[in-house]
This record gives structure tokens, sequence and C-alpha cells, in this order.
């Protein structure tokens, strides 16, 4: 037999396609819609939560949403992120984490179990540093910096 020379990036990187879906990480709120299947008709139903963990796999990546349900019971949902019964995946805002898997929200309850919001300035939210969460394109900040003019220095 011949090997068809398929190395394991080649592998995860099959069926791997744009979803269009906006860029999210750790910590940050997202609302996820998915089509659910009820005998013969469909719906969507949405899921809104913080991201506690992703795993990039190739086709196989996930990432888990943890939401704090009725009565203070705690829900969370593993979605493949190519699964085509994801409808859409709404940003709602970015949170503030130094880490990438907050499995230790688990354990905490009440307040504790909230995720801080990371709070950006007008200038940064304007030149789209943060890089997929803003609806700014890159050229937006080279037109900021276009449209200033320069203060004449003033001679004593």
């Amino acid at each position: 037999m011949r090997a068809k020379k398929l190395t394991k990036e080649t592998v995860l990187q099959l069926g791997v396609t744009d979803r269009g879906f906006p860029q999210f990480s750790s910590g940050d709120a997202v609302r996820v819609a998915q089509r659910i299947k009820e005998g013969d008709k469909e719906r969507i139903q949405y899921f809104e939560g913080d991201v506690i963990a992703i795993h990039h796999n190739g086709v196989s990546s996930t990432f888990t949403v943890r939401r704090i349900g009725a009565n203070g019971v705690a829900v969370e949902r593993i979605f493949p992120f190519y699964s085509p019964k994801i409808e859409s995946i709404e940003f709602i805002r970015e949170g503030d984490v130094c880490r990438a898997k907050l499995y230790y929200m688990r354990g905490r309850i009440g307040k504790r179990a909230r995720v801080k919001e990371k709070i950006r300035t007008h200038e940064e939210k304007e030149a789209g540093v943060a890089l997929g969460y803003e609806n700014a394109a890159p050229e937006a900040a080279t037109d900021v910096a276009a449209t200033e003019t320069p203060v004449e220095e003033r001679q004593s």
C-alpha cells in the first residue's frame, strides 16, 4: 500500500471552512443560536453565557459555554464549532481574564461566579484594537491618524 501523503496538519484542516462567526476567547460572553428539531418542526434556541474553554482541534474544535440558570443552578454546554446545527454566534462582551481555561468558575457561586468585563478606552474602540470584537476595519485606524492635523509649535 502507498501512503496518501497526508500529514497530521492536513488531516486536521480537512473540512475546515470559515463560518463567519465573530472571534471570541475564554471569558467572553456569547449568545449561541442552535437549530433544534422537534418532530417535523425546527426552531432556534439561544444559549447565552460565558465561554470557559476553547479546544482548537481542526474540524473537531469545540467551545464550552456556562451560564447560571434558574435557582442558581449552573448549566454548561459544549458546542462543536463546525456543526451545521449552530446557526450563529453573537458576541456580547469581552471578559477580563488571564487564563485559557476557566474551570475554576465551576466552584464559585453568587457574585464570585461572574466574569469581570474588560473596559476599553474610546480610542481603542475606534481604532479597532480589539481584533474581531469590533466592526471597525484596520483601515479605520489609519484614517483616524490621517485626519488629525499637526499642531504648530509656538515660538517663544
